[in-house]
């Protein structure tokens, strides 16, 4: 009755937490049962069972349900595979992170494209992967040689980049998702370890002015990639974005809103020019009639990436040796916004990104924005 009792326990707190598993008893082993995808067809399912290889103790009704949960979580993000479940006399592989490296990583990239958030953005979700998660991995394999993933191997491949760097950041991240869907425990200190250099102290230096925006675009020989210039100065586009964006509101009388593609990076959104008078400075309302005037770069997706195209622009600017970077374009946009009082949340939609990373990104300028706002209220209510 003890063991009946145990059963009925495990299976009540599988249940409450929406699991469509229920741990089974047979004879002295346990099993899992519930609704599973075919081993012939994945796309079909029915009820089936998995074994466990334990016993019908107190210490096996724990370990089952510990497994069950594990399944539920494979199953909920389309990660489950049988291969990993296969019957066997003793308890088959139930941790992902006790597969080779190159296994756990293939199935942490199927799990990253199967999130129902990335499915909206496609291409997006391929240049965050390539970009922002392959590089770190790859050097996670490397320095893995036989071993599998654990807490020490994640500590030793962040430590192989230099103590501050950006890319020493953003390897924690990388690692840090790894090792949530391994569900394992972040070695002590992981958040100190990281020490990437913080985005508001990478911004905070000296951008370019406006009159100096105007002058280095006097040196790009190439019409194509002037305009390409003032698109990114006039709207605060990301590299790519130059290339998945709709012209047409660019014309003559029209309210020259550009419309971003819903194929880039974060999706659909819309900017204002900043300044308005720049849109015929730099002769954009020719991309109203004739998008294919700006430079001709591959933009299928189905051959390369919104990382790649972005690179494109990057090279370009390097060969024209220009002392403005593309991101000081974006970014001296942002400061813009903030001067003139622009509210951060309406910023922040404008380029793309959360209002969150916005104020990190730009807490010095928005900071000094708030105070001088401050001072000058005191000093109105002083003089009245």
């Amino acid at each position: 009755m003890e063991l009946q009792s145990q059963l009925m326990a495990a299976n009540e707190g599988l249940a409450a937490q929406g699991s469509r598993l229920r741990v089974e008893q047979r004879g002295q082993k346990l099993c899992l049962r519930g609704t599973l995808p075919s081993r012939d067809d994945p796309a079909r399912q029915s009820v089936q069972r998995i074994s466990l290889g334990l016993n019908a103790d107190p210490k096996g009704f724990e370990e089952a349900s510990q497994t069950a949960r594990m399944v539920q979580r494979q199953l909920e993000r389309g990660t489950f595979k049988w291969d990993d479940w296969r019957s066997r006399s003793i308890r088959p592989t139930a941790s992902v992170a006790a597969l080779a490296p190159e296994s756990a990583i293939e199935r942490f990239q199927q799990a990253f494209f199967a999130d129902p958030r990335r499915r909206r953005s496609p291409a997006g979700s391929k240049t965050t992967w390539t970009g922002a998660y392959q590089p770190y991995l790859r050097r996670l394999q490397a320095h893995a040689g036989h071993r599998t993933i654990d807490a020490n191997l994640l500590l030793e491949t962040l430590q192989s980049y230099d103590d501050g760097s950006r890319s020493r950041q953003q390897c924690a991240t990388a690692l840090a998702a790894l090792a949530r869907h391994l569900e394992l425990v972040l070695p002590e200190g992981w958040r100190q370890e990281a020490g990437g250099y913080g985005l508001h102290r990478a911004q905070f230096r000296q951008l370019p002015t406006d009159r100096q925006i105007l002058e280095a675009a006097l040196l790009i020989p190439n019409p194509r990639w002037r305009l390409a210039y003032g698109l990114m100065a006039t709207y605060g586009l990301r590299n790519h974005e130059v290339f998945f964006c709709d012209g047409h509101s660019l014309a003559d009388g029209s309210d020259q809103v550009l419309r971003i593609l819903p194929t880039t990076k974060t999706g659909e959104h819309q900017s204002w020019p900043f300044h308005p008078e720049w849109v015929e400075r730099f002769g954009l309302l020719e991309l109203a009639d004739n998008p294919k005037a700006l430079p001709m770069v591959t933009t299928d997706l189905k051959r390369t990436t919104l990382q790649q195209v972005g690179r494109r622009v990057s090279e370009q600017f390097r060969r024209y040796e220009l002392p403005i970077t593309p991101y000081d374009l974006r970014h001296a946009w942002a400061i813009r916004t903030i001067h003139i009082g622009l509210p951060d949340t309406v910023a922040a939609r404008m380029m793309g990104h959360s209002v969150a990373i916005h104020t990190r990104t730009y807490h010095h300028w928005i900071t000094r924005r708030d105070q001088q706002q401050a001072v000058d209220a005191a000093l109105a209510r002083h003089r009245a």
